[in-house]
């Protein structure tokens, strides 16, 4: 898969915690399938993980680049649709 990275990190650092996923969300659904964004923030960047996946399962993919202390870092993708590309049911050919 070819991830292409948004041109800024979304640094979610400065907004009041109510704001975080929707910011990150609307910065999101901005990507085209294979395009990744970065999140940063100043803690563990878990709860937006956990929102993210209970709202796109099987959309986007996680990374963490950077965990901490100071400075937490994660690349998340939005997932090409398996059934488009042969990403799924065996890829590359199958069986």
């Amino acid at each position: 898969m070819t991830v292409c990275a948004s041109p800024a990190p979304v640094d979610v650092r400065k907004l009041a915690p109510h704001d975080r996923y929707a910011v990150a969300s609307a910065a999101f659904q901005l990507l085209d399938a294979g395009e990744a964004m970065e999140l940063v923030h100043d803690q563990d960047l878990k709860a937006l993980k956990v929102q993210f996946e209970s709202d796109l399962p099987g959309k986007m993919s996680w990374a963490y680049l950077e965990q901490g202390p100071a400075v937490w870092r994660a690349s998340l993708a939005r997932l090409k649709s398996g059934h488009s590309n042969g990403g799924c049911c065996g890829g590359c050919g199958g069986a």
